[in-house]
């Protein structure tokens, strides 16, 4: 008589679970091509290494030649690009409105008259500052340019009177900027933003993953089937069904970090794999707070809401794009609930300071709290499975 074999949840659950892919392609769509569009994304969105041709307008109320060359001064800077010419500052106003420019140039009546009549007079310029980086970035480089354009004048009526070059510069230009970035020499943008922002947006998939995931067996009633194939474990059921998308989480997450620091060469004083190490901690730590999340609101609805918000603010609520000690003080404080915002902390002391993992143990050891608080959870998730409370609850 042949002897079957025996029986193992944790192999039926993962066996189930791979069906559910194959029969659903929108998880692979998610869990996989997504996280590698979004790396192509980030690899080349940078690849020039700064913000240039930037479309900016200019309201010409002169038309003079000393105009013109005002333009061509302003064109010549490779952060913006003259795109639209207006005939006033309110049709300007509504295009910065309708975001078809950013910014826009000012060059009052008589700026020529007064110009060569030694005459003060003024050139206005405004931008879009919503948009924090795209508004800095303009407000440097025109800051720059018509600081060149302001001292024109000058200097041609000092070289009239035959004053030395050395003395025109060190009247007009008197002290000298000079900027030397520690661990971003080029001022890069690739070099600080390309790989955490990839992570804010691939732990957004993630979580979504991972709540339709779960969520989904509860939604549509499959809960109990699910269970009764782990022979009643939550932990086996658990395990089983998120062991797939964890290994292909974890394999992007390697593959993203050999892309950035590998193929497109972004300059890093740690270690390549305490690198991955962290970054695989994340993911999975983002695992453990989408459950934790769902285990608190077990209906869908409820959840996918919390998870869409609280993802969108990764990138402000990690201190990536926005300092954390500038924010209020409800915000600050409100990062420390996401897992991006220790990872985040963890990489950059890691990749710009090259320290040793000890001087981030308590960042670390939260990533793991995440992990573990599920585990804790799971008899409260899955008395409410047995419910049946939230069963097709929209």
């Amino acid at each position: 008589m042949p002897i079957k074999p025996a029986h193992n949840p944790y192999i039926a659950i993962l066996l189930r679970e791979l069906k559910r892919i194959t029969a659903r392609p929108i998880y692979l769509i998610a869990a996989l091509l997504l996280p590698l569009f979004a790396i192509f994304f980030m690899a080349t969105i940078f690849n020039t290494g700064n913000m240039e041709d930037l479309p900016i307008g200019i309201v010409d109320m002169d038309n003079t030649s000393t105009s013109r060359s005002v333009i061509r001064t302003v064109t010549s800077t490779p952060t913006v690009t003259v795109t639209q010419h207006y005939a006033n500052q309110q049709e300007a106003h509504h295009a910065v409105q309708r975001k078809e420019i950013y910014a826009y140039v000012v060059i009052p009546d008589k700026f020529e008259q007064k110009v060569n009549n030694n005459q003060s007079t003024t050139l206005d310029y405004y931008y879009h500052y919503a948009l924090l980086s795209v508004g800095g970035e303009i407000e440097g480089a025109l800051e720059t340019v018509l600081n060149t354009v302001a001292a024109s004048p000058y200097a041609a009526t000092a070289m009239a009177h035959a004053i030395p070059t050395e003395e025109i510069t060190n009247f007009v230009l008197p002290t000298s900027l000079q900027i030397h970035g520690i661990y971003n020499p080029d001022l890069n943008y690739a070099v600080y933003l390309s790989q955490p922002l990839f992570f804010i947006i691939f732990q957004i998939l993630v979580m979504l993953v991972t709540l339709y995931s779960v969520g989904g067996e509860v939604k549509f009633g499959t809960a109990e089937e699910w269970l009764a194939t782990a022979d009643g474990s939550m932990t086996i059921a658990l395990a089983g069904k998120l062991t797939p998308y964890s290994i292909i989480f974890v394999l992007l997450t390697i593959f993203s970090n050999y892309v950035f620091f590998g193929l497109i060469e972004i300059p890093y004083s740690g270690n390549f794999w305490q690198i991955n190490l962290i970054s695989i901690l994340f993911i999975l730590a983002t695992q453990g707070f989408t459950l934790i999340v769902f285990m608190v609101f077990p209906a869908m609805s409820y959840s996918i809401s919390i998870i869409s918000m609280l993802g969108s603010l990764g990138a402000t609520l990690s201190g990536v794009t926005f300092p954390l000690g500038a924010m209020y003080k409800f915000f600050e404080y409100a990062s420390y609930l996401l897992p991006v915002h220790y990872f985040t902390e963890i990489v950059q002391t890691v990749l710009y300071n090259g320290y040793s993992l000890i001087f981030e143990w308590k960042s670390i050891a939260i990533l793991f709290v995440y992990i573990m608080i599920p585990l804790i959870m799971i008899p409260r998730f899955k008395k409410s499975v047995y419910s049946h409370k939230y069963d097709n609850l929209e």
